[in-house]
């Protein structure tokens, strides 16, 4: 048996402070995609089945219970202690909290306190980028502004993340743009944008990435489910050797990209988590396709959960499964020595993390 002991969740988000109905708890299972078919619901997935069998034992029911039953439990224990019981269940010691999505969701340090372990902050870029622009009148007002939030963020945060590969449909080009080219821009964006609009402008997120290259924070950025290598291949290039580390999140379908990525650039790092938790029972095999390619000491473990507690859960758990699974396979062929697999299940888990965002170990 391959032992993880320590997992730091190297990308996630808070939970729910507020109790769900069965709809909005199978809402969150389905992560954004679209309906599920009539008569069945996101329950009927590979994450509502991972679910069904590694929660339930937490709040006192067997597993693969029926939903209906779970919620119900759920109910009755009560959002803050089934929340709690699933939390310190996960077995995760450290949350890195990406505090940019709206709703009703805890901190880092709330999640903390009701998972008994640690937690620090990530600022996602473009919710900073647009709180500056509320408060700032003027284009030089909104850059200046933008620098210094931006600047005062890398002193309390562990690392940045940005979505601008999902909000832009096409690759960003990887080089940092001009001067008047941002001055242009942030004076269109602002002149067009209602209060509280997204920024989906390419110069300008082109221009925050960079901004955040200059901070040498770790950068996450997301893929969504475009493929890494044209979403962000150019940028890895031309960030190489600068001293900022770029973590590839959410490569699933295009795992093997981001890892191929991650093998090919000194500073660039691929996360595990959701690919892991999109599976569920596979989970194991699509591990093993992304060890086959990137060195491990570039791969992070990560839940990606929001909203749900379980889906903290299933993300550790599944990851701890399927590394065990594949490792100790290899170990069994003889591929592998067991010291040699505990060295690097510990390095996926929690040391990469621990060296990437400069945390110190518990």
């Amino acid at each position: 048996m391959i032992e993880t002991p320590s997992l730091v969740d190297q990308h996630c988000h808070g939970v729910l402070r507020t109790e769900l109905g069965l709809g909005t708890f199978e809402a969150h299972l389905g992560r954004g995609e679209g309906p599920p078919a009539p008569g069945t619901t996101f329950f009927d997935t590979q994450t509502g089945f991972a679910v069904r069998r590694w929660c339930p034992p937490l709040l006192g029911l067997e597993p693969h219970c029926p939903p209906a039953r779970y919620l119900a439990r759920r109910r009755e224990l009560g959002v803050l202690e089934s929340g709690r019981r699933l939390l310190r269940g996960s077995g995760i010691t450290t949350y890195l909290v990406d505090t940019g999505l709206p709703g009703d969701l805890t901190g880092p340090g709330e999640l903390a306190t009701t998972g008994a372990a640690e937690a620090h902050e990530i600022v996602r870029l473009e919710l900073l980028a647009e709180q500056v622009a509320d408060t700032s009148g003027t284009v030089d007002s909104f850059l200046a502004n933008l620098a210094e939030s931006v600047h005062g963020a890398a002193a309390g945060a562990v690392a940045f993340t940005s979505v601008a590969g999902v909000r832009e449909d096409r690759p960003l080009p990887p080089e940092p743009p001009g001067p008047g080219e941002v001055r242009g821009a942030a004076g269109r964006w602002l002149a067009g944008r209602q209060v509280g609009g997204e920024l989906a402008d390419p110069v300008l997120l082109r221009h925050l990435l960079w901004i955040a290259v200059a901070s040498g924070l770790p950068l996450q950025l997301h893929t969504g489910a475009a493929d890494p290598q044209r979403s962000f291949g150019a940028f890895a290039r031309a960030t190489a050797g600068l001293g900022t580390d770029l973590v590839l999140l959410h490569g699933y379908p295009h795992h093997r990209a981001a890892a191929h990525l991650a093998g090919a650039f000194p500073h660039v790092y691929a996360d595990l988590g959701p690919a892991l938790v999109r599976t569920g029972a596979r989970a194991a095999a699509v591990l093993a396709e992304i060890l086959e390619l990137a060195p491990f000491g570039k791969l992070l473990f990560s839940s990606g959960a929001h909203g749900l507690p379980e889906l903290h859960v299933v993300g550790a758990t599944l990851f701890r499964e399927a590394l065990s699974r594949v490792l100790g396979t290899w170990v069994a062929e003889g591929a592998w020595s067991l010291a040699d697999a505990q060295r690097v299940a510990a390095m996926i888990a929690a040391d990469n993390a621990r060296r990437v965002y400069g945390l110190t170990h518990e």
